[in-house]
Parts: C-alpha cells; structure tokens; sequence
C-alpha cells in the first residue's frame, strides 16, 4: 500500500503524458512534426526522476501501470493502432530507460537522464512511428524523423527541470529491507 501511495504521483504523471501525446500525435504541424512530439520527452523526465528516487525497480512498477492505463485510454481517445503503437514503444523505450540511467547513475549529474533519454528515445520512435503510421499514406519516416529531432532537444532541456529538481528528489537510502524491491 506504501509504495502505491508514495508512486501515486509519478504514475498520474506518466499516465497523463502518455495519453495527451497519444492524442497530440494525431496533429501534424507540418511534414516533420506533431503536437505530441513536445510533450512526449517528458515521460522520460517522470522517469528518471522515479529511478533517481526510488530505484529502477520502482520506476519498472510505474512504466507498467502507465502502460496499462495509457494503452487502454489511448485506445478510446487516440484509435486501436496509435495505442497498441504507443504501448509497444513506450514500453520498449522506458525500460531501456530504466536500464541506462540505473547504469549510469553514479558518473556526472547529467550523463545518466541524458545517455538515457536518447537511448530511449530512437527506440521509442522507431517503434512507435513504424507500427502507427505505416502503410497508412502518413509521411511516417518524416514525422519520425522530426519527432526524434525534437526528442534530442528536449533531452537537453529537459536536463534544466533535472538538475533544479535533484535536491528535492535524493536518492531514497537504500535498507535491507527495500533490497527485494529495487
């Protein structure tokens, strides 16, 4: 129940990212970009925060419950194909995520959200934009394209937001008994 109330937070935000990028994707601003590319990377940012505070373990917990509730919302608001699409990259992406942020937590503050973020990012919209828009008449490789170019630039902006927040969200300390859950 304890780690339900204390991960309430980053799973309404995930949730909430999730879905406003699921619908936001379905607004082409031109050949190269949707609205959802902007709000996207910040799933990234939820998550690294999650892993920085509570662990990957913890962070894992909240990618899949805001899998689970993002693709059943996607599904109504944003069609069957965008959601199913989106849940398979999400998923894909933020446990790379996870992974390449836990590995490199220790080296300089800004490495492990960055390294990560990228990472994450090329798996997500290859993923994503392949199995949404392909075979559909959508300039999908285009769109990919743009939505990952401005995946990188929020990847590094969104290191701002990071580095203000990290003297609120410190390493949770580490007890025996947390050890099975991380």
């Amino acid at each position: 129940m304890l780690t339900l109330r204390i991960l309430f937070l980053p799973v309404a935000a995930m949730v909430a990212i999730v879905v406003a990028s699921n619908f936001l994707v379905q607004f082409p601003i031109n050949d190269f970009l949707t609205w959802g590319a902007f709000t996207f990377p910040i799933a990234f940012l939820v998550t690294d925060l999650t892993n920085r505070r509570f662990g990957p373990g913890r962070a894992r917990r909240v990618v899949y419950v805001g899998f689970l509730i993002g693709v059943v919302l996607s599904v109504v608001l944003a069609g069957p194909r965008i959601g199913i699409a989106s849940g398979l990259a999400f998923l894909a992406g933020q446990l790379l995520d996870i992974a390449v942020f836990d590995r490199l937590r220790r080296m300089t503050w800004w490495r492990a959200p960055l390294a990560s973020s990228i990472t994450a990012s090329a798996i997500d919209t290859g993923i994503f934009f392949s199995l949404a828009f392909a075979g559909t008449g959508v300039p999908w490789i285009t769109l990919g394209v743009g939505d990952f170019g401005v995946k990188l630039a929020m990847a590094a902006t969104l290191l701002i937001p990071y580095g203000a927040l990290m003297r609120y969200v410190a390493p949770m300390p580490v007890r025996s008994s947390d050890f099975g859950a991380r």
